[in-house]
């Protein structure tokens, strides 16, 4: 098995195709690197989606603020890291909601393996 069809358990790689399939969600999250785009988010998450011509399952994915349906629709961790950063989540609490675990159990898994 090559490493490009390699398939992890429970894992979505990020690949050319999800890179194709989110690129519009993950340019848009991207824009959020300016307190202006963040705040034009706030005041219309709907018209700024529209904006970057979301898909409806990119769409569905933004309005339930779970991580796994964003990597579902072709999100990247770094781009979604931005996302989150609106509501004040950061790293740790994208792999919590990964692994369905609280924050303090992920953080704990986290300083056992450290």
């Amino acid at each position: 098995m090559t490493p490009a069809t390699l398939k992890i358990e429970g894992t979505t790689p990020f690949d050319g195709d999800m890179a194709r399939k989110g690129y519009a969600l993950n340019k848009m999250c991207f824009s959020f690197n300016s307190a202006e785009n963040r705040a034009e988010f706030q005041a219309d998450e709907e018209g700024y989606m529209a904006k970057y011509q979301l898909t409806e399952p990119q769409k569905a994915a933004i309005r339930s603020r779970q991580v796994l349906a964003l990597i579902a629709a072709g999100g990247n961790a770094y781009y979604l890291a931005k996302f989150a950063g609106i509501f004040g989540l950061d790293m740790q609490d994208i792999g919590a909601q990964q692994t369905g675990m609280s924050k303090d159990e992920f953080k704990a898994k986290l300083q056992a393996y450290a």
